[in-house]
């Protein structure tokens, strides 16, 4: 079963004899799978791409331009040829989004040298996410400041940009706008040329595992 939240892949092998004897091939389910290829996601229910057609077709990340905790724009350009994972929290949230960060630290950590690999987290209350403020939750965290960029700016264009590059929320957003208030516990995956190539739950502690499996895939490629 394919899952928008998260993706697994089982192979199940059967091979009778058709000659001979009979016997029949066992096979191991707990023996793991090795995933060895990404697929690509083109659209809002996460439906996996394996075999493409036209690259210039495929969904792609649209530019943007935010500010982040240091006051540094980041832009469309800053991730250009870069993978990069990509989340949306606020600070004032004391639910979901200390774990999320949490989350996101650990992978960040398998990265640390890693300058090819980025992190964009993007308020979703930027009015009330300062600078300044951003600034002071990333001191809470083990925060790379070079790689990690929590992002404020335009409401509306943060909110676009997630329901319509993102696919972030579980309900397709093309219809709402920024007085819906948008809070997804989404981390998207972004290959280098931009194409969303993973969707996890930035709660759970394993996935973290899965995302750090990809990012090495992506980087092989």
């Amino acid at each position: 079963m394919i899952g928008k939240n998260s993706f697994y892949i089982l192979i199940l092998v059967l091979f009778f004899a058709c000659a001979g004897d009979g016997n029949v091939l066992e096979v191991d389910l707990n023996e793991p799978t090795e995933v060895t290829a990404l697929p690509y996601y083109h659209t809002p229910d996460f439906e996996p791409i394996w075999k493409l057609g036209n690259m210039d077709t495929l969904h792609t990340i649209s530019n943007f331009s935010f500010i982040d905790q240091n006051s540094k724009a980041i832009t469309h350009q800053t991730i250009e040829g870069k993978i990069y994972l990509s989340n949306f929290f606020f600070t004032s949230c004391g639910g979901i989004c200390p774990k999320m960060t949490r989350n996101m630290e650990k992978v960040q950590e398998a990265f640390e040298n890693e300058t090819e690999v980025l992190f964009l987290s993007h308020s979703v209350t930027p009015e009330q996410d300062s600078v300044a403020k951003l600034k002071t939750y990333t001191n809470n965290f083990e925060v790379d400041d070079n790689r990690w960029h929590f992002l404020t700016g335009s409401k509306a264009e943060i909110y676009d940009m997630a329901r319509k590059s993102y696919f972030a929320e579980e309900e397709p957003g093309f219809n709402k706008d920024s007085t819906q208030f948008l809070h997804t516990e989404h981390f998207i995956l972004v290959d280098r040329n931009k194409h969303i190539r993973g969707i996890y739950n930035g709660t759970i502690e394993l996935e973290m595992d899965r995302i750090i499996d990809d990012i090495k895939l992506l980087l092989a490629e």
